[in-house]
């Protein structure tokens, strides 16, 4: 038995939600729509990313001000931490955002018809559905492919035998590991690396490289270690896990570098080394769709070697994995289809952000990065200690830099380590999509006293020496 659909999407995350739901707002409803896929709905985001991390980092968050008050005259007293109670409560929080954002809102698409299982290609314009007994056949006019990633695990001798976490399976927790060791960083091992810290475990984040995670640029990258170090968390970073193994109750690292080698004894260990596109057994080779451990590939408008096969979101061969860039593909790739387009998203507008405190937050190029396709660019930053509002909120770790072009004075990057850097990022998004210098930025008022001040004075310092203004300067 073959059922035929207008679109089929392969998946149920963001960026299957978002084609599905453009593309039945396009027709009017008259689309018809299948989505398959198999697990939690909602994917990633709802259910093993963003909602998840988010709550445990506020949780910490509140723990760490308890402790550690901000201001003289306020005494800490010790948070009692159930981190049972808090799990429960974070796995609680996921159910009821998966139901009101994904299985209510399925309800008023009647159009879209879900599938559950697995989705293998077994033609250019046909998928297979295993649901146990018997195959079901799924013809289409267009796919989309928007199966995600799954945490990828680096090659370790023993790290199977001796057990580990993922960011998909920690949110199983219901002790504290009194030690954690984090393999990797990015934004995934230092959010939860910071929050579990801040809940009392004692986080060692091993780096095979230097840098903090990959794409900060080194002098902010430097700040934001230096900040979370501060808190205690231990970076041993130019070194490689060789092999893990249990002694007496314990899990035990061996790590080498150029020195030599040396063991770690922890409690648990967290695998944070990145993402991996979900491409494996879902017959690509005979739907003609090229592909590499990377991702799928794709045009600028989402289409495949496939023309009538699209993919979008984290499966994707791209610089960025977001829940709101596989959000915005997912809508474009609806859009290209019903009104035969071939539109794309530039990437240099996309903001991504690290939630630790500080935050990190960036869109665009990295001085280095524009240097070296387009010729000298011309950069400023500027201390968090020089705004008004982070002395008044006690803070001093952090850094405002903008990347200009040096001769017409375009802002095309901004970057900060920052309190709050993920809400004031839009203004650096919306001064490269416009094309603003920083000219534009020092003649528009921002509010007094804000975070997001810094940007304006980031800017007025390309102009003048900013230790010698009064506050509101223009």
């Amino acid at each position: 038995m073959t059922e035929e659909f207008d679109i089929v999407i392969i998946g149920r995350g963001a960026a299957a939600f978002s084609a599905a739901i453009k593309a039945s707002e396009l027709s009017s409803g008259q689309a018809s729509i299948a989505m398959i896929g198999f697990g939690p709905l909602g994917g990633t985001c709802v259910n093993i990313g963003c909602v998840p991390s988010k709550y445990i980092i506020e949780a910490a968050t509140v723990v760490h001000t308890q402790n550690n008050p901000r201001y003289p005259g306020i005494t800490s007293s010790s948070a009692k931490i159930d981190f049972e109670k808090l799990m429960d409560s974070l796995r609680e929080a996921i159910r009821e955002e998966r139901t009101t954002k994904y299985e209510e809102v399925l309800r008023s698409y009647p159009n879209i018809k879900v599938f559950d299982g697995r989705a293998t290609f077994i033609d250019r314009n046909k998928v297979c559905i295993n649901r146990g007994s018997e195959d079901l056949g799924i013809g289409g006019y267009n796919f989309i492919i928007a199966t995600g990633s799954s945490a990828k695990i680096k090659e370790i001798t023993g790290l199977q035998e001796t057990g580990y976490l993922t960011s998909d399976n920690v949110w199983n927790l219901n002790v504290l590991p009194p030690t954690l060791a984090v393999i990797g960083g990015g934004f995934i091992g230092l959010e939860l690396g910071q929050a579990l810290s801040r809940l009392g475990s004692h986080v060692k984040i091993i780096k095979e490289h230097n840098t903090i995670a990959a794409g900060i640029e080194t002098d902010l990258g430097n700040i934001l270690m230096e900040s979370l170090s501060r808190e205690g968390i231990e970076f041993i970073t130019g070194k490689k896990v060789t092999r893990v193994y249990r002694r007496n109750g314990k899990k035990v690292l061996e790590i080498a570098s150029a020195n030599g080698r040396e063991e770690i004894e922890v409690d648990e260990i967290l695998m944070a080394s990145g993402r991996k596109a979900n491409v494996n057994d879902m017959g690509l080779e005979k739907a003609g769709v090229e592909y590499s451990e990377r991702g799928i590939t794709v045009n600028e408008s989402f289409k495949t070697s496939n023309p009538i096969i699209y993919a979008t979101g984290d499966v994707v061969d791209q610089r960025y994995r977001l829940e709101t860039l596989a959000a915005r593909e997912g809508a474009t790739v609806a859009s290209n289809i019903f009104n035969n387009l071939e539109n794309g998203i530039d990437i240099n507008q996309v903001p991504w952000a690290i939630f630790t405190e500080p935050q990190f937050a960036s869109v665009g190029y990295t001085e280095a990065e524009y240097s070296s396709k387009f010729g000298k660019a011309e950069t400023r930053a500027v201390r968090l200690s020089s705004v008004p509002k982070a002395r008044i909120l006690r803070e001093d770790k952090g850094i405002f830099k903008i990347v200009a072009d040096a001769q017409s004075g375009k802002i095309v990057g901004v970057h900060a380590v920052s309190p709050f850097a993920a809400e004031f990022i839009m203004e650096g998004v919306y001064a490269i999509k416009f094309g603003l210098t920083y000219n534009d930025l020092i003649e528009s008022s921002h509010v007094f006293p804000t975070i997001a001040e810094g940007l304006k004075l980031t800017a007025q310092s390309f102009r003048r020496d900013i230790s010698r203004m009064s506050c509101c300067v223009e």
